[in-house]
């Protein structure tokens, strides 16, 4: 029998959301459980300060953990660098500090007020404390486990893992999401939200939007078999049609 892995998509800031949704996966799986959090972490919720707390202790602990790094996590690790407010990957054009993008709230989870970009910068620079901005820069931008390869956004069909850039793995959508034919892996993935996961048979998009108000859930592979984690215990998610 595989041995199963568990998989929380993008946070967004929504600690007490992450709370519950180790809660599920310990009843699951005990508390060693596996798990791989597919990145974006923070931003829109306003927790995301302790989002990273609780999965920094979690790894220092010992928990066999995986945690991505998402476009929301890289743009934050950016403004903290060099006050990037815009990313040309988003077609909006909006400044990270936009409520949409959620970088404010995210500054806000660390004390900081983000009225004039400027200062906001210097204040983030004090207040977000270094261990945090290691961390997050540190954080793998995929995860391979037999069937299944985790990643934030996607991968660029036909193209070695080594040949992805970062911008793929955290960013791609138009090429990856109506891609019909097989992988070499199973996807997983989240950053394109949905009002609920979905199955698509080459690729699962975990992404339920609880960055917009709706629900984190957490799922359980074994090996290519899905089922998402709710109050009652497993719920099997196959492909649609």
């Amino acid at each position: 029998m595989t041995d199963p892995i568990y998989a929380i998509p993008d946070i967004h800031g929504q600690d007490a959301l992450l709370e519950e949704a180790l809660d599920r996966i310990a009843r699951d799986g005990g508390p060693g459980a596996r798990v791989v959090f597919l990145g974006d972490l923070v931003d829109r919720g306003p927790d995301s300060r302790a989002v990273i707390e609780r999965l920094m202790l979690g790894q220092a602990e010992g928990r066999p953990w995986t945690v991505l790094r998402g476009n929301h996590d890289q743009m934050f690790l950016d403004f903290l660098d060099s006050a990037t407010l815009h990313s040309p990957r988003v077609s909006s054009g909006l400044a990270w500090l936009h409520f949409h993008l959620g970088g404010a709230a995210t500054l806000a989870s660390y004390g900081v007020a983000a009225a004039d970009p400027e200062v906001a910068h210097a204040e983030a620079r004090t207040e977000v404390p270094q261990t945090h901005r290691d961390w997050l820069a540190s954080l793998p931008l995929w995860y391979k486990a037999g069937p299944l390869l985790f990643v934030h956004a996607g991968i660029r069909p036909g193209f070695a893992l080594d040949a992805q850039g970062p911008d793929d793995l955290m960013w791609i959508r138009a090429g990856f999401l109506d891609h019909p034919d097989p992988h070499p892996w199973l996807v997983v993935h989240g950053h394109t939200a949905l009002d609920h996961p979905a199955h698509f048979g080459n690729r699962i998009d975990l992404d339920g939007g609880a960055g917009f108000g709706r629900a984190l859930w957490p799922a359980v592979f074994e090996g290519r078999d899905c089922w998402l984690l709710d109050d009652t215990g497993r719920v099997p998610l196959t492909p649609a049609g």
